[in-house]
């Protein structure tokens, strides 16, 4: 892993801590999203038609071309290596598909103009979709948005794009997985949050260290059993 890459996975790490993303088990996504208006597109602004995804071998909402773009920048977000799992480890994606799916409906439109206005950037000056991008070139493209200086974004702003897809890929890696993501805890795992376990120590409170006893528990673990 690059330096480059060790500096972003801190970064995120950091940031999701500071918000309190792996401090709660009972955190609800919502509580981080970055909400977006809808609004009406420009009038040259192509976007594909999502009317109907049933059958499609997709995913809850995203086609296919839509989950590559968004897989590949949040692994790019969140670059996995061995023995420290990213965000395609995570399942980030399946979080951020299942959320417009469900409880973040109302930025489907963002993110579909959001991935068609990226799509459209990359084509025009790499003449390749982000997802078919090398390493390097996906990283100047994320910078150029970060900064604003991706050409061709009008609504979402490309910065507003950026701050969105990293935030619902922070959720995606330190959210319970009773949302979609965080497989296999992984995210719990590289910060050394221990879960919802039902009690600690004395010891265990007071100590700085990862908890390490147990096994990790979230959210629909804790759900009471129906009886039938």
């Amino acid at each position: 892993m690059s330096k480059h890459d060790e500096a972003r996975r801190a970064f995120l790490v950091g940031t999701a801590i500071g918000a309190g993303a792996a401090a709660s088990v009972a955190l609800v996504p919502g509580a981080l999203a970055q909400h977006q208006p809808p609004q009406p597109a420009p009038a040259n602004t192509a976007v594909p038609d999502h009317d109907d995804h049933s059958g499609g071998g997709y995913g809850a909402w995203l086609n296919g071309e839509e989950s590559a773009a968004i897989a590949a920048f949040a692994e790019r977000l969140m670059p996995g290596e061995p023995g420290k799992p990213g965000a395609t480890d995570a399942g980030v994606l399946n979080y951020i598909d299942l959320a417009l799916a469900g409880a973040y409906a109302d930025q489907r439109d963002f993110y579909r103009r959001g991935i068609a206005q990226l799509e459209a950037y990359c084509r025009k000056t790499h003449s390749a979709p982000f997802a078919q991008l090398p390493a390097a070139l996906q990283d100047e493209v994320i910078t150029a948005l970060e900064q604003g200086k991706a050409e061709g974004f009008t609504w979402p702003s490309a910065q507003a794009f950026f701050n969105t897809v990293r935030t619902h890929t922070i959720e995606g890696m330190f959210a319970d997985p009773v949302y979609g993501g965080n497989k296999n805890f992984a995210g719990w795992r590289l910060v050394g949050f221990p879960g919802a376990h039902p009690a600690f120590s004395a010891a265990d409170m007071q100590s700085k260290e990862p908890f390490a006893g147990g096994v990790l528990i979230g959210l629909q673990a804790q759900a009471p059993s129906r009886r039938t």
